[in-house]
């Protein structure tokens, strides 16, 4: 029977694991899996933590009464292509800074089975373009209908949106504007608000 794991440094990074494997580990850091392979998650800063609030603030407000819910981080995602699958077919699991979730059917006790309708990721400096690009790819493969990048150093947001299955970008946005979503009809965030008085910028 499988052991639990209680150090990181037990784990082969260059192994495949599972979301059973997954399971197991009692280990303090925060980690995601994307097509099997540890992806270690750095601890999110000040601005990183004012912006997420800000941003759960606004859509928990207009979600209110509504068949949709959104989670911040840590919540558990696990993606794949079909669904259901057992703990151990499952090799990708990722905790989004953000995701709004409309069919509740794909939530249990241990985060969501399946594709969020919408993904918010907010970039830290410490990201790099392999991680986002896997990001990217794993989203858009698995039918996430919206994918938001917000930048907060520079204090912008690009909403990528599914259309026949490949991703197009949308503009550049920057405080100032006010973005819809076509997966919340109604639903208008104002920038300014969001990027109000993030502490660092």
């Amino acid at each position: 029977m499988p052991e639990l794991i209680h150090q990181f440094s037990e784990l082969d990074i260059n192994r495949e694991y599972s979301y059973a494997d997954y399971l197991l580990w009692r280990f303090k850091e925060r980690v995601e899996l994307i097509r099997g392979k540890i992806r270690k998650m750095s601890a999110p800063g000040t601005e990183h933590q004012q912006l997420s609030g800000n941003l759960f603030r606004e859509f928990s407000v207009f979600l209110k009464g509504k068949p949709c819910k959104v989670f911040a981080a840590p919540f558990d995602v696990r993606l794949s292509p079909s669904v259901p699958l057992p703990d151990g077919k499952i090799y990708n699991v990722v905790q989004p800074d953000l995701c709004v979730i409309c069919d509740l059917q794909k939530l249990d006790a241990r985060g969501c089975l399946g594709a969020p309708d919408l993904v918010i990721e907010i970039l830290s400096p410490g990201n790099n373009r392999k991680e986002l690009r896997d990001k990217y790819e794993l989203y858009e493969s698995n039918g996430v209908q919206e994918y938001w990048v917000m930048m907060p150093t520079e204090q912008t947001l690009v909403i990528h949106t599914l259309q026949a299955g490949v991703y197009v970008p949308g503009r550049i946005f920057t405080k100032g504007d006010v973005v819809g979503s076509t997966v919340l009809p109604g639903f208008q965030l104002d920038l300014n608000e969001v990027f109000e008085e993030l502490p660092f910028s």
